[in-house]
């Protein structure tokens, strides 16, 4: 999406609750950190593949200064108490000429609704439309849900370039003009 930086989108989760799926804002990252302290330390470890209980200042700054052509990040919000709150986040960065890397995150009370499903279903677009043909993740074998997104996708078991973890791929079809 040639305008991927603006990218908005609202949807419904298998519960019948509204998501809203958009472009990561600078502004988003008390929220990003808020969510993440939401998140169960076992999810967190699904995700980045260590304990992590916080991130330096590097990182925060890697996750949070997207340009929305090699890296694009997505959240996905909903209302709580009337004010919008981050519940997951997806994003992808390319790593070589028509591959990305893909990763997730969701906050354990919204596991399991489809929220990982609808932010994947959203990246892939936006990787289609910017000329992308594979998106890729590597997953812990253990993250049985994960695998079980994936699979459900379209995603197939790639070359693995690391023991701990499965790798899946996923083959962007070119857009239709």
């Amino acid at each position: 999406m040639s305008d991927a930086a603006h990218y908005t989108v609202t949807e419904p989760v298998r519960d019948g609750a509204s998501v809203i799926i958009r472009a990561l804002r600078p502004e988003d990252e008390a929220d990003m950190l808020a969510a993440l302290e939401r998140t169960s330390a076992e999810s967190r470890h699904r995700r980045f593949f260590v304990m992590k209980r916080d991130f330096s200042e590097k990182e925060r700054t890697f996750f949070m200064n997207v340009d929305f052509k090699e890296h694009v990040a997505l959240v996905a919000v909903v209302t709580e108490h009337g004010r919008p709150v981050i519940i997951g986040g997806g994003r992808y960065v390319v790593f070589e000429p028509g591959r990305a890397e893909m990763a997730f995150v969701v906050v354990d009370g919204w596991q399991g609704r489809g929220v990982g499903s609808l932010l994947m279903r959203h990246l892939a677009r936006i990787a289609r439309q910017a000329g992308l043909e594979e998106l890729v993740a590597d997953v812990l074998p253990e993250n049985a849900a994960m695998l079980k997104v994936f699979s459900k996708a379209g995603l197939t078991p790639g070359a693995r370039h690391d023991p701990q973890t499965v790798r899946l791929a996923l083959q962007l079809a070119r857009p239709s003009a």
